[in-house]
This record gives C-alpha cells, sequence and structure tokens, in this order.
C-alpha cells in the first residue's frame, strides 16, 4: 500500500526517479516550491495548475531580490 503522507506515488513518478526534495532542500523556500511544482506539474493531473503555482513563488522570489541592495547576492551577510 502506497505511503500517501510520506512517499505518494507522485513523489516518485518523474522519469529520473528522483524525489523533487532531494533538489530542493538545498534551495530558499520560494525557489524550492517553484521547482516541486515544474518537477511535479504533469504528474498529478492539473500540470496548468501547477505552472501557475510555480510562477507564484518565483514571482515572490523575484520581489525579495529585487528587495535586497544592488551588488549583494540573496542570503548574504549584511
Amino acid at each position: 500500500m502506497a505511503d500517501a503522507v510520506n512517499h505518494p506515488p507522485h513523489y516518485t513518478a518523474h522519469p529520473s526517479g528522483v524525489e523533487c526534495i532531494t533538489i530542493v532542500e538545498h534551495m530558499g523556500f520560494c525557489l524550492g516550491n517553484a521547482i516541486k511544482y515544474i518537477w511535479r506539474a504533469d504528474l498529478k493531473g492539473n500540470a496548468i495548475e501547477d505552472l501557475e503555482k510555480a510562477r507564484f513563488y518565483l514571482d515572490r522570489e523575484i520581489e525579495k531580490r529585487r528587495a535586497q541592495p544592488v551588488g549583494r547576492s540573496f542570503g548574504e551577510p549584511k
């Protein structure tokens, strides 16, 4: 029986067989979520909705980075 909480079938349905969390846990929240929605867009039935969610998180990341002083990388100490 599938584990719907920890390992739903769509978590490893990507052609690579890799779970998205393996990649995105090394990113910030917004970038990680955008990648997650892109990664699994064709695996849950509504790709357009998932791509719109990815765009939402990308837009948030862009705005956060625009608010950073010029010449500083995001996440760099002040």
